[in-house]
């Protein structure tokens, strides 16, 4: 008797609308509000709530194409797939890089957030380095990761509902000061704020990493479209009334001068007992950020490792788990790796080139697949179109370009961003070269 052949496990589709929403919503209401509307506003002035707009404008243009081509092409490997289909496999390949790049080094500087948070927190009770807070998040949410993907959404859920519990606290505290300043300050004129909208943007980060869900969550085709543009709603409505709030109760100049803003905010008008509040609030937002990040490039290598012989293993699925367990420890290694190393800034800095680059790429792919593949299935499909041609595809790839440009003054961080992805075209034409063999 012949022995029919084992089937090779699957990843298991267990998310909807709602867990799918709030993955997008929980990657994206991470540590950068917290972090970064003080040096934000330092820049905007008053008027930072119109640089969460503009960010938020780039974000919906880059949003409406993931939205498409996730319908037709729902697949964990996300941008890599898009890519491949609209350029080809090198093209695909480099942004599958770029994005694990961004991934794994996000994760360990928000990390190093949580380690921050927790070395704080329990800074009378016992000394516990930073870096080493980093390694204990990035290990504990690499188990979850590991463990199944209803486990990591279910704690997803409930530390979204609480940073964005947080969030909302800021927005009521700031009722009663509406009208205290004028909102269309520029304390840089508007240069100022389109400077301010491109720092922003990565407190938007993570909208496009649903897209990676696909396999896991049911009818993928329908409700990852709806799931990315509300993600980016909902996150919209609470930055800009979270920045209007802030700016009425401290002003831009105190916001911009404070190392903790939120809790700064929140200490002017409940006392230093909000403080902490805050504090814990942030560290339930990075541990879910790092958790999110870490599942979604975990997912993309899955998806990539299914392309190529020499890493093919990436592509293995733990038999009772049914996660891509290999990727999560892969993830988790170089995470920790980066997370050593300490100040990462310029290395993050590089990570906003590689998404500002990765959105062009994306932008393009949707108006060349008009062109390219006009009777593939579209459940989703962004309107205003001029034959092929998408006219909003092709303004979200002007103003990221934009924004690109304003990514950083450090010309290290453009120097990083060429080596980034030489090194990616390179290691394409190896893995290549093993595939023919």
């Amino acid at each position: 008797m012949f022995r029919r052949k084992a089937k090779k496990p699957k990843l298991k589709r267990e998310l909807g609308i709602l867990e799918a929403t709030f993955a997008g919503t929980g990657i994206i209401l991470g540590a950068g509000i917290y972090a970064l509307i003080g040096e934000a506003a330092g820049i905007a002035g008053n008027s930072v709530w119109v640089s969460f707009l503009i960010a938020a404008l780039v974000a919906a243009l880059t949003g409406l194409s993931y939205a498409e081509l996730s319908s037709m092409y729902p697949k964990d490997s996300g941008e890599a797939e898009y890519a491949e289909k609209a350029y080809n496999k090198r093209i695909g390949f480099l942004l599958a890089w770029l994005i694990i790049f961004e991934g794994v080094v996000s994760a360990a500087a928000v990390a190093l957030g949580f380690g921050g948070y927790l070395a704080g927190l329990i800074s009378n009770y016992v000394s516990l380095p930073i870096v080493m807070g980093a390694i204990i998040c990035i290990v504990l949410f690499s188990f979850m990761n590991f463990w199944g993907i209803k486990e990591s959404s279910q704690f997803n859920i409930v530390s979204t509902l609480i940073e964005g519990g947080g969030l909302i606290l800021i927005t009521i505290l700031g009722i009663s000061y509406f009208g205290n300043v004028d909102y269309f300050e520029m304390a840089n004129g508007f240069g100022g704020v389109v400077s301010s909208a491109a720092l922003i943007f990565f407190a938007f980060i993570g909208f496009e990493a649903i897209v990676k869900l696909s396999e896991e969550t049911k009818n993928a085709a329908k409700i990852i479209p709806r799931a990315l543009m509300y993600s980016i709603g909902i996150s919209t409505v609470l930055y800009v009334l979270v920045a209007i709030s802030s700016v009425s109760i401290l002003g831009w100049q105190a916001l911009a001068a404070s190392s903790a803003p939120l809790a700064d905010v929140a200490a002017a008008v409940l006392g230093s007992k909000a403080f902490l509040l805050l504090a814990v609030i942030a560290l339930f937002s990075t541990a879910n950020t790092v958790l999110m990040i870490l599942v979604t490039t975990a997912r993309m290598l899955y998806g990539i490792g299914g392309k190529f012989k020499k890493i093919k293993f990436m592509s293995v699925i733990h038999k009772k788990r049914r996660t891509p367990y290999l990727a999560v420890i892969f993830c988790m290694i170089v995470a920790i790796a980066f997370a050593c190393i300490g100040d990462i800034k310029i290395v993050a800095e590089v990570t906003n080139f590689a998404i500002f680059s990765t959105f062009i790429l994306i932008n393009g792919a949707l108006i060349l697949l008009r062109k390219k593949a006009p009777k593939q299935k579209r459940p989703f499909k962004v309107p205003f179109s001029v034959g092929w041609f998408n006219v909003p595809a092709f303004v979200g790839i002007l103003v990221t370009t934009g924004l690109l440009l304003y990514v950083s003054r450090d010309l290290r961080v453009y120097i990083g961003g060429g080596v980034l992805i030489l090194m990616g075209l390179i290691t394409y034409t190896f893995l290549e070269n093993k595939n023919s063999k």
